[in-house]
């Protein structure tokens, strides 16, 4: 099920769009200002954004530039200013598509399923911390910029991905990583490998708060 950030502030709006695209079968979650939709974002995983210009407080425009800087997310301009300079703002602030009020919803279920075709985004982006993991295109990303994780390190981070909340031994982290590396992993290397990557993922690696240490059990990402 695709994630939507609704950023919208005409509370009508809000109401009939969410219950229209929930029944379409979309994970609907709305915000009505701009401090609210980058908090939003900054706390949940979002596959794509459908964003007013006008805001409760603050403009879509600034909106639009922060999730394009800083997460790789699809952007769907919904407004009532049809004139051309709002349109070639958006696109050249990085939105994805632009539909102007009022419209219909089944043209605007249509562009978002034609968007999440295209970028390839439908639940490609997982957000640990302020790290963004986008495991389509195996990269991970702070802040719109490349971690560059080694092979080995970017597998460790999709084995906590894809066991997050579970404690994972250091036995199960070696038989995770253990084809990949085409040799032999002992104990001290993965705790190496551990220590790189957070060396590159947290913000102050002697004191993780992403990939953490559970004693006399192993790790765990929440």
């Amino acid at each position: 099920m695709s994630r939507i950030l609704l950023v919208e502030d005409d509370k009508s709006i809000v109401d009939n769009l969410t219950e229209f695209l929930k029944g379409e079968g979309f994970d609907i979650s709305a915000v009505s200002g701009q401090k609210a939709a980058l908090e939003a974002m900054e706390r949940g995983v979002y596959d794509m954004v459908l964003l007013d210009v006008s805001l409760a407080d603050g403009n879509g425009f600034a909106v639009c530039s922060a999730i394009k800087s800083d997460y790789n997310v699809p952007v769907i301009f919904l407004t009532a200013s049809g004139d051309e300079y709002s349109t070639v703002t958006g696109f050249s602030l990085g939105a994805d598509d632009y539909i102007a009020k009022p419209f219909r919803p089944r043209e605007l279920v249509s562009r978002i399923k034609n968007i999440l075709r295209l970028t390839g985004n439908a639940g490609s982006a997982v957000k640990l911390g302020d790290v963004v993991v986008d495991t389509v295109r195996g990269t991970a990303c702070r802040a719109g910029q490349d971690l560059y994780l080694s092979a080995l390190e970017y597998r460790l981070m999709l084995v906590f991905i894809n066991n997050r909340g579970a404690v994972l031994s250091r036995a199960q982290l070696l038989e995770s990583i253990w084809d990949i590396a085409g040799e032999f992993v002992n104990d001290n290397t993965l705790t190496v490998y551990i220590k790189r990557l957070r060396e590159k993922i947290e913000k102050d690696p002697a004191n993780p708060t992403i990939i953490k240490t559970v004693r006399g059990l192993g790790y765990k990402v929440d």
